[in-house]
């Protein structure tokens, strides 16, 4: 056998491995900021109704506090979905979650399901 032989052989057999694996692989969607700042980790789905008004509450008080917390959205929606690293971690049982770190990365608060919006943004000031 012939090395072009052998090197499409291989081609046929990699690159579409490749593509599955680049096609799939979500880096926001399994990490976290690398930051000093306290976080915010909300879990939610689009097919929830508590999500979505969890969703406006956040739109509407995150832009106060961009520069004070780091804020990551994570959507579970399918069955994959649930393979998510932060998912296991923080073990999500129920949408809508919201997680609150500290700036150590230590969980400080859990939110599972909707609350208000003073609740939230009582909580966002406390975070150290």
């Amino acid at each position: 056998m012939s090395k072009k032989s052998i090197i499409t052989i291989l081609a046929i057999i990699i690159l579409p491995l490749l593509a599955f694996w680049g096609l799939s692989y979500n880096k926001e969607a399994t990490a976290i900021a690398d930051t000093n700042l306290p976080q915010i980790i909300k879990f939610s789905s689009s097919m929830c109704l508590e999500c979505k008004e969890v969703e406006k509450i956040f739109n509407e008080i995150m832009p106060k506090y961009k520069d004070k917390v780091a804020f990551t959205a994570i959507i579970v929606d399918s069955k994959k979905d649930m393979n998510n690293k932060l998912i296991k971690k923080f073990n999500i049982t129920l949408v809508p979650t919201v997680v609150m770190l500290d700036s150590n990365g230590k969980e400080c608060k859990r939110f599972e399901g909707a609350v208000t919006k003073e609740e939230y943004e009582a909580e966002i000031k406390g975070l150290k």
